[in-house]
């Protein structure tokens, strides 16, 4: 402010100077979860993330080698966001329960990037292996033994992503929900025309295509939860 009460105004066009904020994997990891909170899997990309930060592609390559590890590590940022109780045995039902249905809220969050999960083989990150053994100790606080344990873990994995891809894929356009009715109308029509060889699937049609994916995952949590309980002696750790 000049004397005298003047305010002193900058010239027209004039920007003022913004300091860059230094590039880092982390840095990079956020940006490319913005950039698929508001689109797809397939919108995220090298050169889509550096346009974002204001930098060229090649910049981002000293903190992240290629688009599979960039879309891993996004995978283990989100999993590092998932609650790790501590086990109880006489809840621990109710914590598997509750973990898997935020890994679901999560994976159904960001479309795409359940895909993501189903395709990597080994774990994404040290979030990935820390979630897993937050499972394992939820599941073997429930008595069960290491074999099942682990076959109890592979399938809520298996089961979050699957059910996470369907809805992610109704999001993203990768599965056309014009295509899916019009040949879901075809697919009943052929089965009307030939009641005696389909009377169970005629009679039963509107039910699944009636329930959400809330329904259908409550109910596969419900059949697992009770088949680890009901499961023989010998797949139970001896107390």
């Amino acid at each position: 402010m000049k004397d005298g009460g003047q305010v002193e105004v900058e010239w027209p066009g004039t920007r003022a100077s913004t300091q860059r904020r230094t590039l880092s994997q982390e840095l990079i990891v956020d940006t490319a979860l913005d950039l698929l909170g508001k689109g797809s899997l397939e919108t995220v990309s090298m050169r889509r993330v550096a346009q974002q930060l204001g930098t060229g592609p090649a910049s981002l390559y000293a903190h992240v080698s290629n688009k599979e590890e960039l879309h891993e590590l996004m995978l283990d940022r989100l999993l590092g966001r998932l609650p790790r109780p501590e086990p109880d045995p006489h809840n621990w039902q109710e914590q598997i329960l509750a973990m898997a249905r935020a890994q679901l809220a999560m994976l159904t969050s960001y479309p795409g990037i359940a895909r993501v999960g189903l395709e990597t083989i080994v774990p994404a990150g040290p979030n990935a292996l820390a979630y897993g053994e937050a499972v394992l100790a939820v599941l073997r606080a429930g008595g069960l033994n290491d074999q099942v344990a682990v076959f109890a873990f592979d399938t809520l994995s298996l089961w979050c992503a699957a059910f996470a891809f369907e809805v992610s894929a109704a999001k993203t356009g990768e599965s056309d929900r014009q295509k899916v009715a019009k040949r879901g109308r075809e697919v009943g029509a052929y089965m009307a025309s030939r009641p005696e060889q389909f009377p169970n699937l005629l009679s039963v049609g509107q039910v699944l295509s009636e329930a959400t994916v809330d329904e259908r995952f409550d109910f596969a949590m419900d059949v697992f939860l009770t088949g680890l309980m009901a499961a023989t002696p010998q797949w139970r750790t001896t107390t």
